[in-house]
């Protein structure tokens, strides 16, 4: 099938579908679909500090990240207001991160400000590295993800194609949503806060130390009462006359 390609917004250039969206969407729920996700890009952070770094930077607690683990984690301002999403492992040695493309460049800009003094090295890796949606049922973060060499991409995408078959934005789209899990730049605006999109527990640990707009976070998780809500709305379809 020939592909067809996102023609504008965040996922401009990336695959929509292959032909045939509906007969993608069930191979992906059923485990047995890949994607490339060329609407991301790829940033490590390197020295003994990354961890505690970014578990001060962020909504999520990263001091004692396991080797291998996916965690999704948020930045925030001073307000509360969502103003990145990191979807984050380490190896031991590196923290990889992914994120939106448009949003790579001032990421690492503000990576770069907040270093100070700490041991910690930031670098876009995108032209090195691609991230691919790797066969296997959708888990809490979206993945399974799967950091691959540039040079090995080609030779990788083959072997999942020997038993997996490749899917667009539109069926990895359709699954997100269904799983009610916000995205960047599509369910968020700049009023946005974590209580509002179902990010508590998953983006956003409750039991952590301080981070740049916990206390809107906290205050209105008391409260109980956030100014808005992500909703999941299930249309059959059907019309009345």
């Amino acid at each position: 099938m020939t592909a067809v390609l996102v023609e504008e917004g965040p996922d401009k250039g990336a695959i929509w579908h292959f032909g045939e969206p509906n007969k993608e969407q069930k191979a992906l729920v059923a485990g047995d679909a890949f994607a490339q996700l060329i609407n991301k890009s790829v940033i490590t952070i390197t020295g003994e500090d990354r961890l505690t770094w970014m578990h001060a930077l962020t909504t999520q607690h990263l001091e004692k990240l396991n080797p291998g683990e996916w965690k999704e984690a948020l930045i925030l301002d001073a307000q509360g207001h969502v103003e990145e999403q990191l979807f984050l492992v380490d190896d031991g040695s590196i923290l990889w991160i992914h994120t939106e493309k448009e949003r790579a460049a001032g990421l690492v800009n503000y990576l770069e400000k907040m270093k100070f003094m700490l041991r910690v090295d930031v670098k876009d890796v995108s032209d090195e590295f691609a991230v691919l949606r790797a066969p296997g049922k959708a888990d809490s973060v979206g993945g399974p993800y799967a950091l691959v060499p540039r040079t090995e991409l080609a030779d990788t995408i083959e072997a999942f194609k020997q038993s997996h078959s490749e899917v667009g934005m539109w069926a990895l789209e359709a699954e997100r949503v269904a799983a009610g899990r916000a995205r960047l730049l599509f369910e968020t605006d700049h009023k946005s806060i974590p209580n509002e999109l179902g990010f508590l527990n998953t983006a956003v640990h409750m039991n952590k130390g301080c981070y740049r707009g916990q206390e809107t976070v906290a205050k209105v998780f008391n409260l109980g009462q956030p100014p808005r809500r992500l909703v999941l709305l299930h249309m059959d379809g059907s019309m009345v006359a």
